[in-house]
């Protein structure tokens, strides 16, 4: 299957409604280490799925087998219908493309200015586009993030909130479709952490994406989240919405909310 092909069919399939991302028995092992048993997943169109487990359960080795951090040891991965154990690299590179992944550090670069920091995703994938146009994007994903007046500091200037802000604008301004947040209020204060988890909406809101919220943040899960999904011992233990899942009769499953 040709690059131009595969581009054309992903296009297609983003137009669709339905699952874009669908996890069959999927499977992660690290060692005698059984992080992710048997994950059965599907994110829909434009969903805000959260996931919620204790430490050490496999919440962010989820979504690396997704990006292709991690590789899983058995089970089914379809992107955008898409099947990627039977995809070559230059598809991957394509479907991946479309997959925004903001890490809990924000994976900046502190000798970068923040224009530098916007420029450089632009340069590395998109070799044609002209510099009005990467000033032009620029200056749109720091809007979108309200960081308009930042342009020309360094993320050492910016407090934890801001390069928070600085890497969503980061991972936006390849417009993805599906945005992946490993723990995107870690380390912020209760105010921040509000204006972070609202931020996540207003990009649900605009672009229609599509995106996994591993989150401890309770108050992030209850206004992001159209559904919840807690993982318990490496399976999906319980799936619903907030308020469903709060009045579980599953004392564990209760626990989270309370």
């Amino acid at each position: 299957m040709s690059t131009q092909v595969q581009k054309n069919i992903v296009s297609e399939i983003e137009d669709q409604t339905g699952p874009v991302l669908v996890m069959e028995h999927l499977k992660k092992s690290f060692g005698n280490n059984h992080v992710l048993r048997d994950i059965n997943l599907v994110i829909n169109k434009g969903e805000n799925v959260v996931v919620l487990g204790k430490s050490g359960t496999g919440k962010s080795v989820l979504i690396k087998c997704i990006v292709g951090l991690d590789e899983p040891d058995d089970g089914k991965l379809f992107i955008f219908g898409q099947d990627i154990s039977e995809l070559d690299e230059d598809e991957l590179i394509d479907i991946r493309r479309k997959i925004g992944f903001l890490f809990q550090s924000g994976a900046l670069y502190d000798s970068m200015t923040v224009r530098e920091n916007l420029e450089f995703p632009l340069r590395r994938q998109l070799h044609s586009i002209s510099k009005d146009e990467i000033f032009s994007l620029v200056k749109e994903a720091l809007k979108n993030v309200g960081l308009d007046e930042a342009i020309d500091k360094t993320p050492s200037e910016l407090s934890g909130g801001m390069r928070k802000r600085l890497g969503l604008a980061r991972t936006l301004i390849l417009k993805p479709s599906i945005m992946l947040y490993d723990e995107p209020t870690t380390g912020l204060d209760p105010i921040t952490s509000k204006e972070i988890s609202k931020l996540i909406l207003k990009v649900q809101e605009k672009y229609n994406t599509s995106s996994i919220i591993i989150t401890h943040d309770i108050d992030c899960a209850k206004i992001t989240a159209n559904r919840i999904i807690v993982i318990k011992e490496g399976i999906c233990a319980a799936e619903g919405t907030y308020s469903e899942l709060e009045k579980s009769e599953d004392p564990w499953i209760r626990s989270f909310f309370e």
